[in-house]
């Protein structure tokens, strides 16, 4: 998912240095939306890990 949000932050730079700025303006909204998801996913994933621990060995 984060080289999903790299892949459109390229996609904004480049489109910016060429001069299309409602295409590098909507990459880069792309890519914040993307990345925020990933970090909140990222989040969820150690609380879940953290709560349900490693548990007992037998």
């Amino acid at each position: 998912m984060i080289r999903w949000a790299i892949i459109f932050l390229v996609v904004a730079l480049v489109a910016a240095v060429l001069g299309f700025g409602g295409i590098a303006n909507f990459s880069f909204e792309i890519a914040k939306f993307v990345a925020v998801i990933a970090i909140i996913l990222f989040v969820i994933s150690l609380v879940a890990g953290g709560l349900r621990g490693r548990g007992t060995r037998t």
